[in-house]
């Protein structure tokens, strides 16, 4: 599969403060920029959470590309980028990097909301919770599912 730069899966750690310098580089049209990075919190009662995100290569690719064209076709953008960590992720560290420009606030708002939305809820990855000596799968929650159906009219559903 052909590299996308609007979109990095990505096994090592990263930094969402220079992702999103480098994102900033050559959008001299945006009036805003939006950016979002998601960290690994410890379970509620642990001491120490380690999650592990799994994905399938290409496929991952494609339905999250898929997303993002949606959401560009959806809202006038003058870019996106999604950098999304897989493999096994320390208390702390950075999931996920977000980030959308556009000439008005309210559509970079929007579509960063909306891409959160979906990577949350409905991008392939299968993320599993390590609690000490104990690990077990995660699932979307209600709220997820509710806060992605606001976005039902950019998915033509």
């Amino acid at each position: 599969m052909d590299s996308d730069p609007r979109l990095t899966i990505i096994d090592t750690p990263f930094s969402p403060e220079e992702a999103a310098e480098v994102f900033r580089r050559g959008l001299d049209n945006a009036g805003a920029i939006v950016t979002f990075c998601g960290l690994v919190r410890n379970a509620a009662g642990a001491e120490e959470t380690e999650l592990e995100l799994q994905y399938y290569p290409g496929f991952t690719e494609r339905t999250i590309l898929s997303y993002v064209e949606k959401v560009t076709a959806h809202w006038t953008l003058d870019g996106s980028r999604i950098i999304h960590r897989v493999g096994a992720m320390p208390q702390g560290e950075p999931i996920v990097f977000v980030a959308t420009a556009a000439r008005h606030r309210r559509d970079a708002f929007e579509a960063a909301d909306c891409l959160m939305d979906m990577l949350k809820s409905r991008a392939p990855f299968w993320k599993k919770e390590h609690n000490g000596d104990s690990a077990e799968w995660i699932e979307p929650r209600e709220q997820d599912h509710q806060d992605t159906s606001r976005w039902n009219d950019v998915f033509g559903e």
